[in-house]
């Protein structure tokens, strides 16, 4: 197995456990991520996986086919959790692409059916008007307005420092 492969397992089996510091570890200070839901830098990256951790009381994570090699790595994961604003029961199917520079991720990208999603964590409501632009906008903007209140209210993990490497 490749370090940068091995840095793809330990940063799911930290989100396996609900870890969120040894997953922000596991990023360089200035990455960047992506999602059907959010885009985001730096900091923003640890504070959401710090949000979902929390959030998550019966979150539960499954990794496979992890692959990676000096600069770039796949894997695909799944998560069962549920959904808090609604109650709803949810099981996600992830594909997500990395890139690595100086043993950290640099960018993270999550490629998941976001309609699927609004079906499960929704319910009618998503399964009837996810597919649309202005439902998946209203997703961005209400996710977004989550994190940065989690942000203001709750202390956040470091983002990687090349002195604490727990990834």
């Amino acid at each position: 197995m490749t370090p940068n492969a091995r840095l793809i397992e330990s940063f799911y089996e930290a989100f396996a456990r609900r870890d969120a510091r040894a997953m922000s570890a596991c990023y360089a200070a200035d990455a960047t991520f992506s999602d059907p839901v959010f885009t985001l830098q730096g900091a923003e990256i640890g504070a959401m996986w710090s949000m979902l951790c929390n959030a998550g009381k019966d979150l539960r994570i499954e990794a496979r086919d992890i692959a990676a090699d000096d600069r770039t790595g796949t894997a695909d994961w799944q998560a069962w959790y549920t959904f808090t604003a609604t109650g709803r029961p949810v099981h996600n199917e992830i594909h997500a692409d990395f890139t690595f520079a100086d043993g950290a991720i640099t960018s993270h990208r999550d490629v998941f059916d976001l309609w699927r999603w609004s079906r499960m964590a929704l319910g009618r409501k998503g399964a009837l008007l996810g597919w649309s632009p202005l439902v998946r906008k209203a997703i961005r903007r209400q996710a977004r307005k989550r994190l940065e209140a989690w942000m203001a209210s709750a202390p956040q993990p470091p983002q990687s420092d090349p002195m604490f490497r727990a990834c």
